[in-house]
């Protein structure tokens, strides 16, 4: 790793060095940063060029540099021969401008060691491309290597260097003089120019219109350098030092056989003996075999030989070259198109912008990205352009990595996501959603793709905003959660609540059933289930959709509805929507199944909780000690006692105890506050099953209540005590009877503030009148209260009753007061003494603790009906 480190650093210290060297003290880089060396051109291949950039404006640009030390070996006249020629070229070049000339953005500067100027970015020349490496960066850059010409390439770039000649010709009158595929640099977006107006030729009578040109003769003891290069010059040059327009033409001609050849000339030239050599190549001109122009494509080979002909006047000029059919390939016309865009007004613009997706698809994709996409993204300057460039950027787009579409797509589109108009910018982009989120980075999502999504729900148009419903869903998922959360929803809700369109309402409801699986559980339940109470409208679309949302949350897995909701807001909510006017048959029936699905599993996870909590009560009984069982039974009734004594029935319409199997109960965990409720009953018990059980104690009667219970009827005093029970209450004081026996409260009346009317009772109070009983209780039968109160002990007789007689039933009401708190005399008179509510206590023995509850039976329910008619 660190040899690779090292080599690395040596690399790149050995390339600095290089570029500081060849550009240090050169007045170019007083204005430019100078990078890497990128690529060769020009004559001889002699510029170096190297990307760069313009250090007040960031522009790129490329810088060319010719090193002195190249030419070290010649003598001060060839070196400043060459010199001379190179800074004639450039400043030829310099003072020509046309879209198929190289544009000079610095002109050249001269230092001690080097020439210097800057241009247009640039890519490389045609000779890198074509495989000449000469003055190359080593190792040669891969893009470079790898680069291979597409047919749409070739064809256009033919017919720019066409164009450049035509402009040469006819419009500067000249000859460029040196034509070849070093002088033509390629530049970044993928355009050919021409450069190397090193040996160019001006018209001697440039305002006739018969131009005369001027030709040196060749002199082969000059340097290189300071010659064009022969294997591209016409004949005439050589044998009859002569040159026209036409012989730029020939340039022409084997410049389109070199690019179809991998960069080799129609014939090689021995530059010793260039006489004898353009000899040998006239005669071979004059009769060209076929096989030397085979690899040309066949609608392009009659024009190339045309151009190498050996007579001038053959050769068809510039203009003709323009025209031919071979240059009528869809792909070069549009490329053309490109190149004049700036001629044409904005009604040609969008007629050729409309037709460009067809064409698209049949380019390559490095002309498409590299040659079409800026000349399209130059357009989002013109506002009324934007909605007929915007699809193209988009469609070019999808076609690109993500790093390029960072890199050479974003940038550009950031400005136009902050445009409002006109509104079918917003509509394209709404369409090509999922692109932008799928692409752009995280940052800029919600910076500038969310922020347009907000402005479109905010839109005045309702197309807009139902355009916007109807495609967020799409891309929901690629949205984060907290932008769903606080802006997306929020929008949507006010939408759905403050537009006058039913449309944009019933889409917001949709739109929000389709990311609910996007939210959390609680958020719906706070957030969106209490929204729907808030619509004001009550039509069969929205109400369908706010069932739609209702169902979607109580089924989807990961959400559901508590019951406690479903019982309190869900269900209220549905059942008052489902009787709506507006509801047909169908749409009714639907509200139906939902509030029928709620209610079974809302019935089904409460009857769970409540059988677990039952076996977790029956476990905690068990583990009562006995000294407790006199505490437990003066505490309030349990539901199974109420229903012992009303016959509650189930579910089913059968009483409890029948031989039906109670269901298994559900596995179901129990809220935090049960849980802390049972921990405290646990926790109780266990300290009482530390202390030690109470004895009970006996209260020796006096002689007083001795006597006083001899001299009276017992029959007599417990009607008399039964019918003054209408003017107690449950919290009133305990009355003392004379006959030394507590009174029993009848919990029906003060206790539950219930008056219930029995048949067979008329009391303006709805109270039973006992005073009839009283005045009859000799014909009474008293079976049914024998029942009543003794249900499994033989029967007894009034004289049996008497005091001392160790009377059973008076044993059962003398247990609960004996063992009753001093301090709290009417504990006895609540509804723990109430027989209808605490039946256990009229199934205990004289001295049992811990009896089980009174059992339901047939008999039982007969007396009562006996006893109230």
């Amino acid at each position: 790793m660190e040899s690779m480190l090292n080599k690395l650093k040596s690399t790149v210290t050995k390339v600095t060095a290089d570029v500081t060297s060849a550009v240090m003290g050169n007045p170019v880089t007083r204005e430019f940063e100078v990078g890497r060396h990128i690529a060769s051109g020009g004559p001889g291949m002699c510029w170096r060029i190297y990307n760069g950039t313009k250090k007040s404006t960031k522009q790129e640009v490329a810088v060319f540099v010719f090193d002195k030390k190249m030419i070290e070996k010649y003598q001060k006249f060839d070196k400043d021969q060459i010199v001379d020629s190179l800074k004639r070229g450039v400043q030829q070049l310099t003072r020509l401008r046309h879209p198929r000339l190289l544009t000079v953005q610095h002109p050249l500067e001269e230092s001690r060691d080097c020439l210097a100027f800057c241009t247009e970015p640039v890519f490389a020349s045609l000779s890198n491309v074509l495989g000449h490496w000469d003055n190359l960066p080593s190792p040669v850059p891969n893009d470079i290597k790898e680069y291979k010409l597409y047919d749409v390439e070739t064809k256009y770039g033919l017919l720019q260097i066409s164009e450049g000649l035509s402009f040469l010709h006819s419009g500067v009158k000249m000859v460029h003089g040196n034509l070849c595929p070093e002088n033509v640099i390629l530049n970044k977006s993928g355009s050919w120019k021409i450069m190397g107006f090193d040996f160019s030729i001006s018209s001697s009578n440039p305002s006739d219109s018969d131009p005369k040109f001027s030709c040196k003769e060749w002199e082969p003891n000059l340097p290189p350098l300071c010659l064009p290069n022969p294997e591209y010059l016409a004949p005439e040059y050589i044998l009859s030092v002569s040159c026209d327009t036409a012989s730029d033409m020939y340039s022409l001609g084997v410049v389109a056989h070199a690019i179809f050849n991998e960069g080799k000339p129609v014939f090689a030239v021995n530059k010793h003996d260039i006489f004898k050599s353009f000899s040998r190549q006239l005669d071979q001109l004059t009769n060209i075999s076929p096989a030397l122009l085979n690899k040309l494509p066949e609608e392009v080979r009659d024009h190339v030989k045309m151009l190498l002909s050996v007579t001038p006047n053959v050769r068809p000029d510039a203009d003709q070259m323009t025209k031919i059919p071979f240059f009528d390939d869809v792909g070069a016309v549009t490329l053309q198109y490109f190149d004049s865009l700036f001629q044409r007004d904005n009604l040609q613009k969008s007629q050729f912008y409309k037709g460009l997706p067809k064409v698209l698809p049949k380019l390559p994709k490095r002309v498409v990205v590299y040659r079409i996409l800026p000349c399209l993204t130059s357009e989002f300057v013109n506002p009324d352009m934007v909605p007929f460039v915007l699809p193209n950027v988009l469609l070019i787009a999808e076609e690109c990595t993500k790093d390029e579409y960072v890199r050479l797509i974003l940038p550009d589109l950031a400005p136009v996501f902050q445009q409002q108009e006109p509104i079918q910018i917003l509509l394209i982009f709404l369409q090509k959603m999922d692109l932008l989120l799928t692409k752009t980075p995280a940052e800029d999502i919600r910076n500038s793709v969310l922020p347009m999504v907000y402005r479109a729900l905010e839109a005045p148009s309702i197309q807009i905003q139902e355009l916007c419903l109807n495609i967020i869903p799409t891309f929901a998922n690629l949205i984060d959660y907290p932008s769903i959360k606080n802006s997306l929803i929020p929008r949507i809700k006010s939408a759905c609540l403050q537009t006058s369109s039913l449309a944009v309402r019933v889409n917001s409801l949709v739109c929000l059933g389709k990311i609910l699986e996007y939210m959390d559980k609680w958020f719906v339940i706070d957030e969106i289930l209490p929204f729907l109470q808030q619509i004001p409208s009550r039509e069969p679309a929205v109400l369908m959709g706010i069932l739609g949302i209702y169902k979607c949350t109580f089924s989807h897995k990961k959400l559901g509805i508590p019951k406690e909701n479903l019982a309190t807001k869900s269900l209220p909510h549905l059942v008052s929507l489902s009787i709506d006017g507006n509801l047909n048959l169908n749409q009714f029936n639907s509200f139906m199944v939902v509030i029928r699905e709620m209610l079974s599993r809302m019935e089904a996870e409460h009857k769970t909780k409540l059988e677990q909590l039952h076996i977790m009560q029956e476990q905690q009984r068990s583990l009562n000690i006995p000294g407790t069982a006199t505490e437990e039974a003066k505490g309030p009734p349990s539901s199974q006692q109420i229903d012992d004594i009303f016959g509650s029935t189930g579910v089913n319409g059968k009483e409890n105890g029948s031989s039906a199997a109670a269901p298994q109960p559900n596995r179901m965990s129990l809220t935090l506050e049960e849980k802390q409720r049972l921990a405290k009953e646990q926790e109780q018990a266990a300290k009482l099953r530390s202390q030690q059980p109470l004895a009970p104690q006996s209260i020796k009667p006096t002689a007083a209540a001795a006597a006083n219970s001899k001299a009276k009827d017992l029959t007599s005093s417990l009607l008399t005590n039964m019918a003054s029970l209408n003017s107690m209450s449950l919290a009133g004081p305990a009355f003392p009877s004379s006959s030394g026996v507590a009174p029993v409260s009848n919990g029906f009346f003060p206790a539950m503030s219930m008056r219930p009317v029995y048949s067979g009772m008329a009391n303006a109070a709805s109270t039973p009148n006992f005073g009839t009983l009283a005045q009859n209780h000799g014909q009474m039968n008293m079976s049914a209260l024998d029942n009543l109160f003794t249900p499994n002990k033989p029967k007894v007789s009034l004289n049996q009753m008497a005091p001392g007689a160790g009377s059973p039933w008076l044993g059962q009401f003398s247990s609960p007061v004996q063992n009753a708190q001093p301090a709290a005399p009417a504990a006895a008179f609540g509804m723990q003494a109430n027989p209808f509510f605490s039946p256990q206590n009229f199934s205990q023995t004289a001295g049992g603790a811990n009896q089980s509850a009174l059992k339901h039976s047939t008999s039982a329910n007969n007396d009562l009906k006996d006893l109230f008619g």
